[in-house]
């Protein structure tokens, strides 16, 4: 193997891509239901690519680990503090691009409302269950003595049973796991302002909320489990770090197994849920990514299938060299392209109906490739993930990593 853990980058690059193509439709008024987050309980296809995210967050802590616990402790706290910090910050950024917007009204650029400017999201909750989890390892190998590595998984159980505990016993009785009677709301607003909460489902309410966070840092704990696993089991560099590789295939899979068991047995009381990143959905789509993991690892480093620049591994591995560079982008440039605008006909009512970048597009190219509007929608999210694969493919061909 090279420097780089390959099954990860594949692993970490394939959620990446998913994510993109999710996010950027041609139309959110069409789309196919396994490209959409579930209403509600339940999971879907989509679901998987946040929790999958946060999983391989931790199987990369796992790697960084070992150094930093190797050096001094201020060491561990300035980069753990910083990337933290640096993570959460350009999520806000991100929320707060591209600083001004239109207004209908006047059709001039106006600035944003800052007083309404949503605080969470998704790099803010990375950024806190890395910062948290990274902790947790920490302090773990600091005084656990010999079961040191028992330490982090046990904090993810008691994260995930008192996450529970906390939606029984605050929740509305009878209904503690509604958007009504789920009792993480009233955290998220008293903390961080009901102006700031994200208004997606129609009234205040953060799905990347203060509240929901515990039970996302035990994901990226779980993720640092199997990362340490596969670090102590995986042949690296040509020479044996532990067991045989195949012997940690089957384990991943038994372990996966296990939790899946374990997950559908408690989603009968606690329902999977991703609104509110619930304990069952966590050991699910855990579950789920150690699956994937073992399966990159059989195919890429133990029967080592030829990955070449047009092979599926290698397409999802330049993602996974610049996982945040390449999100945090394919986020801002349709927010930086909307402030392009033409006009592009009137309305019934005579009023001039404006349009941009990426929406001409799609109606000029790609909505009128399928009398099923779902298919242009969808060919659009493909054309959209090639051309930041381009990009990615272009960094790693120049070896530029932009890390943070």
């Amino acid at each position: 193997m090279n420097e780089r853990f390959r099954s990860l980058d594949v692993f970490r690059g394939a959620t990446v891509a998913l994510m993109i193509l999710v996010n950027n439709p041609g139309t959110w008024g069409a789309i196919y239901p396994p490209l959409a987050h579930a209403p509600w309980h339940g999971v879907t296809p989509t679901d998987l690519v946040f929790p999958f995210f946060l999983f391989a967050v931790g199987n990369a802590l796992a790697f960084v680990m070992p150094g930093l616990l190797a050096g001094p402790s201020s060491a561990f706290w300035i980069k753990v503090v910083k990337r933290t910090l640096l993570i959460f910050l350009i999520g806000l950024f991100l929320n707060a691009s591209p600083f001004v917007r239109w207004d209908n009204a006047t059709g001039e650029l106006v600035l944003r409302q800052w007083e309404t400017l949503r605080f969470m999201g998704v790099l803010q909750r990375i950024a806190l269950c890395f910062g948290a989890a990274a902790v947790i390892v920490w302090v773990s190998f600091q005084f656990g003595g010999r079961r040191a590595s028992s330490g982090p998984l046990l904090a993810a159980a008691a994260l995930l049973l008192g996450y529970w505990l906390a939606c029984i016993v605050w929740g509305a009785p009878g209904d503690p796991y509604s958007l009504e009677g789920w009792f993480g709301t009233a955290i998220d607003t008293a903390v961080l302002g009901e102006a700031h909460l994200y208004k997606g489902e129609g009234v205040p309410f953060d799905p990347e909320g203060l509240a929901s966070t515990p039970p996302a840092v035990a994901q990226v704990l779980l993720g640092w489990w199997v990362g340490h696993m596969v670090l102590q089991g995986m042949v690296l560099q040509g020479t044996a770090a532990g067991k045989n590789p195949v012997e940690l295939v089957a384990r991943l899979c038994l372990w996966a197994v296990a939790l899946l068991v374990l997950a559908y047995a408690w989603q009968l009381e606690f329902p999977f849920n991703k609104k509110i990143w619930t304990s069952s959905y966590v050991l699910h789509t855990s579950a789920l990514a150690m699956l994937g993991l073992a399966l990159f690892i059989q195919l890429i480093d133990i029967r080592k299938r030829p990955t070449e620049l047009w092979g599926w591994a290698s397409f999802f591995e330049v993602f996974g060299k610049n996982p945040l560079f390449v999100f945090v982008l394919a986020g801002l440039v349709p927010r930086v392209l909307a402030l392009l605008r033409w006009q592009d006909g009137v309305n019934a009512q005579g009023l001039p109906v404006w349009t941009s970048p990426l929406p001409w597009v799609y109606k000029n190219l790609f909505a009128n490739l399928s009398q099923d509007p779902r298919l242009g929608s969808f060919l659009f999210a493909c054309a959209n993930l090639s051309l930041y694969w381009l990009l990615a493919w272009w960094l790693d061909r120049r070896r530029i990593y932009i890390r943070v």
